[in-house]
């Protein structure tokens, strides 16, 4: 199973924990702009996913993967995040990180 992690730079960052193989990252450009860092993930097994609130006061938050949603193939996980980030004539793009 595959799993799609979030991070929007200076708000909150989504780290990969041990069980958690990442495969792929982008990077979300809006008008120039990088709004959001995106990694497919394999869930190799349940895990806590670590979310770091990076605003004062910080928080770490430990989300159980069971509440992402989840995808069986990669090619999967890649069309959800192209569908969460196409805007119709919107500069948006969606840049994969080497």
């Amino acid at each position: 199973m595959y799993v799609i992690l979030t991070s929007k730079p200076g708000r909150y960052r989504t780290e990969a924990v041990d069980g958690l193989r990442p495969c792929e990252a982008y990077d979300y450009v809006f008008y120039g702009q990088c709004l959001a860092h995106f990694v497919i993930a394999e869930l190799e097994r349940a895990v806590k996913v670590r979310v770091i609130d990076e605003t004062p006061p910080i928080v770490v938050n430990e989300v159980p993967s069971k509440f992402l949603e989840q995808f069986a193939t990669l090619e999967r996980a890649r069309r959800e995040l192209q569908h969460l980030t196409a805007f119709g004539s919107m500069d948006a793009v969606l840049e994969l990180v080497p």
